[in-house]
């Protein structure tokens, strides 16, 4: 799959001809057009990239011309990134003898790159490549392609044997909802939808379904057919003609594909009908069926199933899409035994913990499940056998591993390029790791994947391709914030080998295992997921590699100081390398590793984008030669405890977009930044107030997304508050004060903030603004340290949209507390913290009546819960954190049995339970 490389380098060439027409390049125009002549070549290239990929599987011409054009687009991209790397340095050092002599150079050097594409692209006719449209039919020379997918078919076709199928498996809540949903007599035709990522067990469960004699008694007829993505309308209209009419093939092939639809609606017109549409992978496909299934035939129902929310949601807006969950646990351990042991009740128990860690392994993926079941079911000479088994399991799952790899691999295939580079981008991480999401689009933006399209940012761009894979099911939402914003996710294991798998062979990321002997390719991108003796082995890909990512976590709290200190000053020494070998390096990512200083050679990696320094435990200060970092998106800082001084050249980094200093106790100096330049900086969770507030610094940060500013004094709190009116992208705002002395301003002019949604106050409020000095759309609000007045409660409960509301520590210093009767109506989380004098706490009727979780959190002198709060039936979870031991012992025996709708109680006292 050579696309994503050549989609990769069509944007890197397209960035250089629009960053570059006031540079070098704009002064001989000859360069300039080779330059656009090598993207418009490689842009052409592409339009038949789809069509080799799908058959360089089974030919080995194929296969080779596809590496041939990966080949010669690396080198292009090598000269690229060459040229633009010698350019910034001449830049630099002021000197401009040798420009026309790196221009005649690039300029020899792209025409043999021209030469060789023009070569690659003559033999494309001679292999058979052409543009792959997805409704044309086939080639028919292309047998093997054909007889795979032929395979594949015959895999998914419904069995009226259910008892013979392959993929039993037994998820009563699964089967009895959407058997519900079919049997229901509505008015018109339905589309009851099954989602869920490959492997899941749609298929299976609608082939369940679809063979229950209940299902066969309820409709008068009934007809199945596989969709997949190289979607034909014509043969699916026959396909499903078949099954309810009979019609001869060669009858329906002399028919126009419109007359196909009104004889499939003629024959489905007068009888209740249950139609199957296997595996739907874009609108656009529901929208050329939908016409030839009539809509008044009362219980008549459409059945699909496909791997992308978008698409069952298209299909019919009033449906509520069932998502298929992973397997549990018993249920996977089950369907082990049923394909293992055939007809046997219990595993015998020498494979009982052998079973158990295979399960494990299979991560509740049900096609995983069966292939390895099935495979161990030719194997139980011996529990020896079953062990050797378990270690090949992720290898090879032997002759079975088609139908795993082949399944898996079609959510892949039907990827478009920047969104298969965002896929494979995942195979980088360490296996089960929780992948921050903030942190996967910054690197995403930092590898250059996302094409500009209209007025979005390329964070928006990020941000629609995670939700894009989410839904396509490729990824799985780990973590999820109290707003709903996904913090987290995870790639199922099986998807994750895929990434691996597929990354290696395209030379697109490899990772160096615990082994510093590991033979790392060619690849672009590098991850080292352990600590390394030595890191010399580097060395050798040093001229490949844009981006290195390094996941060992190498500090240990318990380690002796010295020892500490001199592990540092070694692990420095092994890295320093990577500042002077690795010059064309776009990401370099540290986290966690054990540094005390940078050299000053990090200033030769110009075109970094992204530096992760996050918990390195750099001391003093940061290099002055940071300045070169000119292309730098990303800093990241945080969590450097023992970083004192950031040096005021931040603002000669003009490309920045994420700063990120926080660090809880012990912050470096930064109030003394310069940073009027930084007009494209969208995050500045945290700094130190200063000088650059009021020399311009803020009023410039107009692509601002979210701020946190600490130690305002109260002057410099009304400059803030006046100059944030003028960031119309200011989603996020985080004020904390300098002493508990000063006070925010009785108007606070946020009515004009229209884009922020979060808003943290950490200070004394005299007089908290009316609800229509806040800003309009304002979701989450927190509080610490405010003093609140008792009427400001009030105040609060009518903000029309919030969300969210945090009460921290002196933020209401009263006995009393009060909710009054239909106020705080779009609440859905509600945290109490720290409030030490709180007594009793009142909720009136249809108060809060969206709360859905609630955290009361060290509210000692707090007595019980009110009584108002059993009254909300929308209340899922109650948290109960540091209260006394009386509270949550009546909370667990007698308030919680009062509830309407009984919550989850989450507690940090296991005490709840004593009689």
């Amino acid at each position: 799959m050579a696309e994503v490389a050549v989609s990769t380098v069509v944007t890197k060439l397209t960035e250089l001809l629009l960053e570059q027409t006031t540079s070098t390049i704009s002064h001989i125009s000859t360069v300039r057009d080779q330059v656009e002549s090598l993207k418009n070549q490689l842009s052409w290239m592409q339009c038949f990239l789809k069509d080799a990929d799908a058959k360089q599987q089974s030919n080995e011409r194929v296969r080779m011309w596809v590496s041939d054009i990966r080949n010669v687009t690396f080198e292009a991209e090598e000269i690229i990134e060459t040229h633009i790397y010698n350019s910034t340095i001449q830049t630099h050092f002021h000197n401009k003898i040798f420009t026309p002599f790196h221009l005649y150079k690039l300029g020899s050097r792209i025409e043999r790159i021209c030469k060789k594409i023009k070569e690659v692209s003559d033999r494309r006719e001679m292999y058979g490549v052409v543009i792959k449209n997805p409704g044309s039919n086939s080639n028919p020379d292309d047998r093997d392609g054909s007889s795979s997918n032929e395979r594949l078919r015959h895999w998914r076709q419904p069995s009226p044997y259910y008892a013979e199928e392959e993929y039993v498996v037994e998820v009563k809540e699964d089967f009895g909802s959407i058997f519900t949903q079919l049997v229901s007599l509505d008015s018109t035709r339905h589309v009851v939808s099954l989602v869920g990522m490959g492997g899941l067990g749609k298929t299976t469960l609608a082939k369940k379904l679809y063979n229950d004699s209940r299902i066969a008694n309820h409709f008068e007829i009934k007809a199945w057919v596989y969709v997949s993505e190289e979607y034909r309308r014509k043969d699916v209209l026959q396909g499903i003609l078949r099954g309810v009419d009979g019609v001869a093939r060669e009858d329906m092939d002399r028919m126009p594909e419109e007359e196909l639809v009104n004889k499939l609606h003629n024959a489905l017109a007068e009888k209740r009908y249950l139609v199957v549409l296997d595996d739907i992978w874009g609108m656009e496909v529901w929208d050329g069926l939908k016409y030839a299934f009539p809509r008044r035939k009362l219980g008549s129902k459409i059945l699909l199933t496909t791997r992308i929310l978008e698409v069952a949601l298209h299909a019919d807006g009033n449906s509520d899409p069932y998502q298929l969950r992973p397997l549990n646990h018993d249920e996977s351990y089950a369907l082990l035994r049923s394909k293992a042991f055939p007809g046997a009740s219990v595993i015998p128990s020498e494979f009982e913990n052998l079973a158990k860690e295979i399960v494990v392994k299979c991560e509740g993926l049900p096609l995983a499940v069966v292939v390895v079941g099935g495979l161990l079911s030719r194997k139980l000479k011996s529990s020896g056998e079953w062990a050797r088994e378990l270690q090949n399991i992720r290898g090879g799952l032997l002759e079975d591993q088609e139908k795993i790899t082949r399944i898996l691999a079609l959510s892949y295939n039907d990827l478009p390029p920047p969104l298969k580079s965002c896929f494979l981008y995942l195979g980088l991480f360490p296996k089960g790791m929780n992948i921050q999401t903030k942190k996967l689009i910054r690197l995403w933006v930092a590898e250059g994947f996302l094409p500009q399209e209209g007025g979005e940012t390329a964070e928006d761009v990020a941000q629609r391709y995670l939700n894009e894979l989410i839904g396509r099911c490729m990824i799985q939402v780990g973590t999820v914030s109290s707003m709903g914003r996904v913090k987290t996710i995870r790639i199922h294991d099986l998807l994750r080998e895929l990434s691996v798998t597929k990354g290696k062979e395209e030379y697109f990321g490899d990772m160096a295992g615990s082994s510093s002997t590991s033979q790392l390719t060619k690849s672009r991108r590098h991850s080292l997921h352990s600590c390394h003796e030595r890191y010399d082995f580097l060395k050798h890909i040093a001229d490949y590699s844009r981006s290195l990512l390094f996941f060992n976590r190498e500090y240990n709290a318990d380690i002796d100081k010295k020892v500490w200190i001199h592990l540092s000053f070694m692990q420095e020494k092994k890295l320093n390398f990577i500042y002077t070998e690795f010059k064309l390096l776009r990401v370099l990512e540290l986290d966690g590793v054990r540094l005390v200083s940078l050299p000053s050679t990090i200033g030769d990696l110009i075109q970094l984008r992204y530096l992760g320094l996050r918990k390195t435990n750099l001391e003093g200060k940061l290099p002055l030669s940071i300045r070169n970092l000119l292309n730098l998106q990303t800093l990241d800082l945080r969590y450097c405890c023992f970083l004192k001084k950031i040096p005021n050249v931040i603002w000669k980094l003009v490309n920045l977009r994420h700063l990120l200093l926080y660090t809880p106790f012990d912050s470096p100096d930064s109030g003394h930044l310069r940073l009027d330049t930084l007009t494209n900086l969208q995050s500045l969770p945290y700094i130190e107030a200063g000088n650059w507030i009021s020399d311009g610094g803020l009023a410039n940060m107009t692509n601002l997304r979210q701020l946190g500013i600490n130690g305002l004094s109260g002057q410099m709190v009304n400059s803030v508050l006046s100059t944030i009116q003028g960031l119309r992208n200011l989603h996020s705002l985080s004020l904390s004060l300098q002493s508990e002395e000063d006070e925010f301003p009785i108007f606070m002019q946020l009515s004009q903030c229209t884009q922020l949604q979060k808003l943290s106050l950490n200070g004394k409020i005299k007089k908290l603004p009316d609800p229509h000095e806040f800003p309009p759309n304002l979701l989450k609000l927190t509080l610490h340290n405010s003093h609140l007045q008792k009427e400001s409660i009030a105040k609060l409960e009518r903000l029309p949209k919030l969300k969210m509301l945090v009460l921290g520590k002196k933020a209401y210093n009263w006995a009393e507390l009060s909710f009054s009767a239909e106020g705080f109506s779009q609440l859905h989380v509600l945290r109490l913290t720290l409030l030490k004098e709180l007594e009793e706490w009142k909720v009136e009727e249809k108060a809060m009546p969206m709360l859905e979780y609630m955290v009361i959190d060290r509210c000692e002198k707090l007595r019980k819960i009110p009584e108002g709060l059993k009254d909300i039936t929308s209340l899922k979870k109650l948290k109960i954190t540091g209260m006394p031991v009386d509270f949550e012992h009546r909370l667990r025996t007698k308030d919680l049995l009062e509830f309407k709708n009984i919550p989850i109680i989450e507690s940090t006292t296991d005490i709840l339970s004593i009689d």
